[in-house]
């Protein structure tokens, strides 16, 4: 794809890269097939190649976002499918999150939107306040016609329950089972460890069961994606986490820093190119993104032990798209599964990732971005989850 930006402009870091990243374009259109927003909606600008096209004129052009460009844009699910599909190697999740914070610079929203956005960032980063809001849902739910649309579907999905707190996620060690094999830190996240703890606290057992010391460093908080998603500046929380590790690392050494949310562990290993052209965090941030991985391959390090149970039983496998077009980690966790004794099948969950290596399953990415509620229905809808929504 040719480019016009004036050398002025591309005396910016960030413009370089998308430069970059538009010329790697040829135009090809191999990512409207595994694009769920483009199969749903037949709409050129609802694809991959019709987004960029649209971030191109708004950068180029050092244009204000219209409102045209916000609908596209805040419809994309970010499941990073055409990426996967791309034979260009075109690095759209760096493309799309710069477009997102020019409209977050540049485009006013409406009322209820810029409300939400606030409250979304401000509060699903810090499981203190996400836990409150909860609480509070059952007294919102008999108001719920009288609120906006997308307010109502997020009141539809939260929990009729919330469970208590897990003691794994306050700072300190879990010791290794037997001889130590390695030692790594596991970012215990923010909205997971509020909806369900108890994978966290699995990920601790399963982790020491096999060797690992398991540390949760002091200072880390939110990975920083649900701020970064919503076009919004999530670098004080990249250094804070850097800050943490590093300590971490130079104190008592690590092997890793595991996720065991997908979401998450596609943004840690991204902090060496978000702090790239910051001296003071650049080595620093590749140092973390060098050790991020996500506790699928940590566990494929590690080796299962031989399962305590006997096996055969058929579990439905999700193959969420931040893991596979993200972190591009397809087959390792259905292969610990099968070595963990089950038999793991994906067809239950099937899609477009089973049809040509798109993903659909990101209905969940566009409505936590707060982007429009049809689409995010009709995504779920593709996956026979109709009756669960609002």
């Amino acid at each position: 794809m040719q480019t016009h930006f004036s050398l002025a402009q591309l005396a910016d870091p960030d413009i370089q890269v998308a430069d970059k990243i538009l010329r790697a374009c040829v135009h090809c259109g191999f990512c409207t097939a595994t694009c769920p927003t483009y199969v749903l909606l037949g709409d050129e600008l609802d694809s991959p190649r019709g987004r960029i096209y649209l971030i191109k004129e708004m950068l180029e052009h050092d244009r204000p976002a219209t409102e045209k460009v916000v609908k596209h844009v805040d419809r994309c699910l970010s499941c990073l499918a055409c990426m996967t599909t791309c034979p260009s190697a075109v690095h759209y999740m760096h493309l799309v999150d710069q477009g997102r914070r020019h409209i977050e610079r540049t485009y006013r929203r409406p009322l209820v939107d810029r409300v939400v956005r606030r409250l979304l960032a401000a509060v699903l980063p810090r499981p203190g306040w996400f836990r409150l809001a909860l609480v509070t849902v059952p007294l919102a739910r008999p108001l719920a016609r009288l609120l906006p649309a997308r307010v109502r579907a997020m009141l539809a999905l939260a929990p009729r329950s919330i469970p208590g707190p897990a003691a794994v996620v306050r700072p300190q060690v879990f010791p290794a089972e037997g001889a130590r094999r390695k030692r790594v830190a596991l970012l215990t996240g923010c909205v997971q460890q509020v909806i369900d703890p108890g994978i966290n606290e699995a990920t601790v057992r399963l982790l020491t069961r096999h060797g690992a010391e398991v540390v949760v460093a002091r200072s880390v908080g939110c990975c920083g994606a649900l701020v970064h998603h919503l076009g919004r500046d999530a670098l004080d929380s990249v250094r804070a986490n850097v800050d943490a590790w590093i300590a971490e690392a130079d104190r008592g050494g690590l092997d890793a820093i595991v996720a065991n949310a997908s979401g998450c562990g596609t943004m840690v290993k991204d902090y060496g190119f978000m702090l790239r052209t910051d001296p003071a965090y650049a080595e620093k941030a590749r140092r973390v993104s060098a050790l991020a991985k996500d506790v699928s391959e940590v566990l494929q390090e590690l080796g299962l032990r031989p399962p305590i149970a006997a096996g055969g039983r058929r579990v439905a496998y999700h193959s969420a798209c931040s893991l596979q077009h993200g972190q591009r980690i397809h087959a390792g966790p259905k292969d610990l599964l099968q070595r963990a004794g089950f038999a793991a099948d994906d067809e239950a969950t099937g899609g477009l990732a089973e049809q040509g290596g798109g993903d659909e399953r990101g209905g969940g990415g566009s409505f936590t971005r707060f982007g429009r509620v049809q689409t995010w229905r009709a995504c779920a809808s593709r996956r026979g989850v109709r009756d669960r929504l609002p």
